[in-house]
């Protein structure tokens, strides 16, 4: 009973220390889905092997979107005019990072890793779009109408009726209002159950494994980042849940460069979605994106290392000293809010697995798959 309480309690100060940022990076991922004008997609994704995926590569970085919830939107993306590099690009910096992600990796760790983490992901999605778009042959396909249906009730489509009139449709405040229901409700839905798994399995990593484990075999090194990969490339976990996991590993003794393969590869990629990805993409462009995850993950780990040790930084002794910024009442409410809110997405997964079992990853894939995007993209095998 005490070993389980430890654990628990562990895992409670985790939300604590994470609460307040939590509910920032919601926030702010609500109001871009509310501001962000989808029109302008086409225009800037669609053209251009190397202006459009480094637009899809700083796009995808601020979207809080797992490695399923992303396959949907990068097909809407190609729907609407996206070239396959671009499509490429987003589907490995939306996961990687995010609103949500970035402020809970600077609340949890430290300024370092909260600046190299988007960076990295950024720099994996350019190089993975371009070399698509360098291999494959240009996609022909003109631009497709983008969904410019209101962001805030649906209202219209947004097609018959003139700019002027479509953006006025709602007040300032109606649309600020309907991102925070979109941030506490799709979004947070979408998060809740593996953030709390995190929060567990940061527990259990921080009470039950001894220090000494992680620090003989994931210290630092390439062989560190190799473990890490094969870690972190099967498994399915959002960037917010896997970032109590890395904490908690980097206090354990595991290297901040391995910490960072595992951060870039674990939202990234899983074997389900790699499944889906093969039928999206086509085998060279998954082969294309898994290449480019890999790699520039363990040259980031590597190169995280050296900049720790170069700048004399002990990223056991940094670890979370952000969060002790904000006063514990705040944290105390954000952590209560943050758990209340989880009530029902928990409950819907809880119902979903027991009494309608199906894997949630497949079900959002054949949605992208069938609805989106019916073959692979042109110029891919």
């Amino acid at each position: 009973m005490n070993l389980v309480l430890d654990i628990l309690l562990q895992s409670w100060n985790i939300l604590l220390e994470s609460s307040a940022f939590i509910l920032l990076g919601l926030i702010v991922s609500g109001l871009l889905r509310v501001f962000l004008n989808p029109g302008s997609v086409s225009r800037h994704l669609g053209q251009g092997r190397f202006k459009s995926v480094f637009k899809a590569s700083l796009m995808g970085i601020p979207i809080p979107l797992c490695s399923c919830g992303v396959l949907p939107a990068a097909a809407a993306l190609k729907k609407q005019g996206a070239n396959n590099g671009a499509v490429t690009s987003f589907l490995i910096s939306t996961p990687e990072s995010g609103v949500d992600s970035i402020a809970i990796t600077y609340a949890l760790m430290d300024p370092i890793m909260t600046v190299v983490r988007p960076v990295a992901a950024f720099v994996t999605a350019f190089a993975a779009g371009i070399t698509e778009n360098l291999i494959g042959k240009p996609d022909m396909a003109g631009p497709i109408v983008p969904d410019l249906s209101c962001p805030v009730d649906g209202c219209c489509d947004g097609q018959n009726c003139r700019p002027e009139v479509h953006r006025n449709h709602h007040s300032f405040t109606e649309k600020i209002q309907a991102g925070f229901r979109f941030a506490f409700t799709d979004v947070w839905a979408d998060l809740a159950v593996w953030f709390l798994f995190g929060l567990l399995l940061s527990g259990i990593i921080t009470v039950l494994i001894p220090e000494s484990v992680f620090s003989r075999y994931m210290g630092g090194g390439f062989g560190a980042m190799l473990i890490m990969l094969g870690v972190g490339i099967p498994i399915y976990i959002c960037a917010t849940a896997s970032t109590p996991i890395a904490a908690a590993l980097i206090l354990q003794g595991v290297s901040p460069g391995a910490a960072l393969v595992f951060l870039m590869t674990g939202p990234a990629t899983n074997v389900t979605s790699l499944t889906v990805l093969i039928r999206v993409l086509g085998k060279r462009a998954t082969g294309i994106y898994l290449a480019a995850i890999a790699i520039c993950a363990v040259g980031f780990g590597l190169l995280v290392d050296w900049i720790y040790a170069a700048m004399g930084v002990s990223a056991q002794a940094v670890v979370g000293q952000a969060g002790e910024a904000i006063p514990h009442a705040v944290e105390l409410v954000g952590a209560i809010l943050i758990l209340a809110l989880s009530v029902k997405p928990v409950w819907r997964f809880v119902r979903s697995r027991f009494f309608r079992p199906g894997p949630p990853c497949e079900s959002l894939a054949t949605n992208a798959t069938t609805i989106n995007t019916p073959e692979p993209i042109a110029g891919s095998t």
